[in-house]
């Protein structure tokens, strides 16, 4: 894949011959080196993992027992003479660039990423590079996010209108990102931020490992309606259409993420209200990364890879689709 095989595409992933090491595997392998805690990203069954310390306790949680080790942001670790480092991706919390180095020959790999900063996971920070292997969710021009204290502004008088109306007020989000991004940027004025037991469990992982988060109260039978009629509830995206929901009818179904910048997601969410927030890179943001690696060679994966290579050809570029098994966090 690159040009001296530094780096080759597998049926079992992205990986490097020299130091016999794999990045975010699709199946099992000896030896891991993940990016970030997504399903998609981190997979259970390898001998082995290495990742960032902010990202390891919420990989524990969700991969078992497993062996672990971790190397923090801009430190080098060699396998076998070749140099692997990891750079904030912005993605979420404790997610990474995965740098690797040998002979003078520099490749990024991406993971998932973002560029503009969320104020809670560690910002997207440039690494000048020869290949950059970048995703691409949201590679087209349509998708072009507003700043997040907007997007806030409008959860906060969406929340306000429901309760005057007696309807309570629901946000769907991913539990491992983008739910501690809904629960830090919410505003006080909201009232008090209930949570799903799935998304209250990653945050439990989180405050253990030391990371300031906002209070909230799971959702228990001990609850009435006239509690939760007073604040705001954060759930996963299954839940919703759930009988867990129908004990709290009437609602109003928030669905937060980057694919309701479309009327067409929004439908088939049954989304009373899309909240255009997504912690992907939207167009700009994948453009602006891409420029500045400096990088002569972009492989583009998961999302619409044809279409940002054609773009980037066409701007001079020597730019491939690179086929993965990468889903996305973010699901229609």
């Amino acid at each position: 894949m690159t040009n001296k095989g530094l780096l080759v595409h597998t049926a079992l992933g992205l990986y490097c011959p020299k130091a016999d090491v794999y990045l975010d595997p699709w199946k099992p392998v000896k030896k891991a080196i993940l990016s970030h805690g997504h399903a998609d990203h981190a997979r259970w069954g390898s001998s082995s993992y290495l990742c960032t310390p902010t990202a390891a306790p919420v990989i524990k949680y969700r991969l078992g027992e497993i062996n672990l080790e971790t190397l923090p942001f801009g430190e080098e670790k060699l396998i076998n003479g070749v140099s692997f480092s990891f750079h904030p991706a912005g993605h979420i919390l404790g997610s990474a660039q995965i740098k690797v180095s040998y002979k003078g020959e520099i490749v990024v790999f991406s993971g998932d990423y973002k560029t503009a900063n969320d104020g809670f996971s560690e910002a997207f920070e440039p690494v000048k590079c020869h290949t950059f292997i970048t995703e691409s969710t949201f590679g087209l021009p349509v998708y072009h996010w507003q700043d997040q204290k907007w997007v806030f502004n409008e959860m906060e008088e969406w929340c306000k209108n429901n309760r005057n109306n007696g309807q309570l007020s629901i946000l769907y989000g991913y539990s491992l990102g983008k739910a501690q991004r809904i629960l830090q940027g919410l505003p006080e004025s909201v009232g008090p931020i209930f949570t799903h037991s799935t998304i209250e469990a990653v945050l439990n992982v989180m405050r253990n490992q030391g990371v300031s988060l906002k209070n909230t109260i799971p959702v228990n039978e001990h609850l009435t309606r006239a509690d939760l009629l007073s604040g705001v509830i954060i759930a996963p995206p299954a839940v919703q259409n759930s009988n867990w929901l129908k004990k709290f009818e009437p609602i109003r179904n928030g669905v937060v993420s980057g694919w309701m910048a479309l009327r067409g997601a929004r439908r088939r969410r049954n989304a009373d209200k899309g909240f255009v927030l997504s912690d992907h890179a939207d167009w700009e943001g994948l453009n602006e990364a891409i420029s500045l690696t400096g990088a002569e060679n972009i492989f583009v994966t998961h999302g619409y890879t044809d279409i940002l290579s054609k773009w980037l050809i066409d701007k001079g570029l020597n730019a491939h689709p690179l086929e993965t098994n990468f889903e996305g966090d973010e699901v229609l």
